[in-house]
């Protein structure tokens, strides 16, 4: 009674490859839209730009600026056996008009920021931002000190604690 059905023994019907391959095709399409958008400049860049002559970029002068170098400051962190030194050094970016001005001040620059550096912790020269912060409170202690308008800026050459 037993009798074998040919359409249940035959094998179940293959699925189409259509979608798999219509999948691809798509991705493919996507990949080299994507790559042709960032690589010419549409996404993510500009444009490659034809070369600049020289000769005709216009340079704008410098500003009337003096750099006026400040002596090294070495200062001791902490006290006993664990104590250690903070070799500082800098230079006043000034107007030029006010260099001489600032020339002879800079003992007194050189008084406030040694205090003020004496009184930071240890803690906050060690910290990776901390010479950000510092700077901005020393700029304006300078320009406390010398008066509004002469010096423009703090440039730290020198920040080494050992």
């Amino acid at each position: 009674m037993a009798e074998s059905d040919p359409v249940a023994q035959a094998a179940p019907a293959k699925k189409s490859k259509i979608p798999l391959f219509a999948g691809l095709g798509a991705m493919l399409l996507l990949g080299a839209g994507g790559f042709y958008a960032v690589f010419s400049g549409l996404i993510l860049g500009s444009p490659s730009e034809p070369p600049v002559n020289p000769e005709s970029v216009v340079v704008a002068d410098l500003p009337d600026i003096a750099f006026v170098p400040m002596e090294p400051l070495v200062i001791q962190l902490g006290t006993g056996v664990a104590a250690r030194h903070l070799l500082f050094r800098a230079q006043l970016e000034v107007a030029k008009p006010y260099e001489a001005q600032v020339i002879l001040l800079l003992p007194r620059v050189m008084d406030v920021l040694n205090g003020y550096l004496r009184a930071v912790e240890v803690a906050e020269i060690e910290d990776r931002s901390a010479l950000i912060r510092l700077r901005a409170q020393m700029l304006r202690r300078v320009q406390i000190v010398t008066g509004e308008g002469r010096v423009r800026d703090l440039l730290v050459t020198e920040f080494v604690v050992n």
